[in-house]
């Protein structure tokens, strides 16, 4: 049997401490019924106020899989990609992990001017 190295000693511990951090977030997920759960939030992100929901109502034309975002109670527009990561009209080619990642993104991006409703037809 090949002799413990340092390099092979800090990869198991890396392989271990990644597994172990990642584990119970997954295993959550996974009770509660659904991959990637998004709950609801509403905080004020650089003296605007952002929110986000699970949106109310089948008929709503989201593509941000039942979930609805608002920067200063102006509806943002976000979508889902594929791999699980949000986009939204503002930011779209910066793909981040969560509804809250894209509207913290959009206020970046507006830079102080207004969100202007999006004729989402």
């Amino acid at each position: 049997m090949p002799e413990l190295s340092r390099r092979r000693a800090l990869t198991a511990a890396a392989v271990v401490a990644t597994t172990a951090g990642t584990w119970p977030a997954s295993s959550r997920a996974a009770a509660a019924g659904h991959h990637d759960s998004h709950g609801t939030f509403d905080e004020v992100y650089k003296g605007r106020r952002i929110q986000g929901r699970p949106a109310a109502g089948a008929g709503h034309h989201h593509h941000g899989a039942g979930y609805a975002v608002f920067v200063d109670g102006v509806e943002l527009h976000v979508m889902r990609n594929a791999d699980g990561t949000w986009i939204s009209v503002v930011s779209h080619y910066d793909p981040v992990p969560t509804p809250r990642a894209a509207a913290r993104a959009a206020v970046d991006e507006l830079q102080g001017a207004p969100l202007l409703p999006f004729p989402a037809n």
